[in-house]
């Protein structure tokens, strides 16, 4: 017997991680033509060798590429393998996000916390920039959603801006203070004030922990292979992100946790 609970189990999992695929895809196109000052919709998408425009049946998210080998399809130059990753990436957390928010207000305001994050990541992988118009809306947004849901506090959120944002840039102003340079970027600033404004200020301690721990052993790799040695610069944005995401999926018990112990008046 057709089980209508059983098949919309199935069905919109699956539709979620199409938007999810499919948002990927734009996310390249910012990724890709932000930091050259081009507009994200004109003109077409083409191949950087060529300059063909690439057809609509070869911009289909993931099973384009996996259909073309990754490769244009009139000159057969390749194109990198982070556009499918990007995709696959998207639509993956956008489900992850699904199961543990389930169909509410508040996983609308996730799933475009995760966009960002992502498009706003691979741009300082590469740039050590975040952009403004990602990480600004982000926050009105949390805050937005925040003051709008009932399933969340305001007074939460804005803390949660404060303290995330408030964090980083004391940070910041200390270590110039100290080495008359800057070692932090005023994105990551904005990134953490964007994470609290989602997650909460209960969510700031874990992420600040977690990231500064991946980012530290991450740094430490790089550093044994590059030339510059202990000077060599990472972004710091992306541990930022995945410290919120590991918040967002499982990692509240363990922020939780911390706070109890060594927090209790707060908590």
């Amino acid at each position: 017997m057709f089980d209508l609970v059983e098949a919309l189990g199935l069905i919109v999992p699956f539709f979620i991680f199409l938007v999810g695929a499919c948002l990927g895809s734009f996310a390249n196109v910012i990724i890709y033509r932000w930091p050259l000052g081009e507009s994200f919709v004109q003109p077409r998408s083409r191949c950087s060798s060529c300059k063909k425009p690439v057809a609509w049946r070869d911009n289909i998210p993931l099973l384009s590429w996996l259909l073309l080998r990754g490769r244009c399809r009139y000159c057969q130059a390749s194109f990198s393998v982070r556009y499918f990753m990007v995709e696959l990436l998207m639509g993956v957390l956008f489900v992850i996000s699904y199961k543990f928010i389930g169909l509410h207000w508040y996983l609308l305001e996730v799933l475009i916390f995760i966009f960002g994050i992502v498009t706003a990541s691979f741009i300082d992988f590469d740039h050590f920039l975040l952009p403004d118009f990602i990480t600004l809306s982000g926050i009105a947004v949390g805050l937005l959603g925040a003051l709008l849901n009932p399933e969340r506090q305001f007074v939460d959120a804005l803390i949660g801006v404060v303290m995330g944002g408030g964090f980083l840039w004391a940070t910041a102003y200390i270590y110039f203070l100290v080495r008359k340079e800057e070692g932090m970027g005023g994105g990551d600033i904005k990134l953490l004030a964007w994470i609290g404004a989602i997650l909460g200020w209960k969510a700031i301690p874990f992420v600040i922990i977690s990231s500064s721990l991946l980012g530290s052993v991450v740094g430490l790799l790089l550093a044994s292979r590059s030339k510059s040695g202990m000077k060599t610069m990472i972004p710091f944005g992306p541990y930022l992100a995945i410290g919120g995401v590991l918040f967002l999926f499982g990692g509240e018990s363990l922020g939780l946790w911390y706070l109890q112990i060594f927090l209790p008046a707060l908590n």
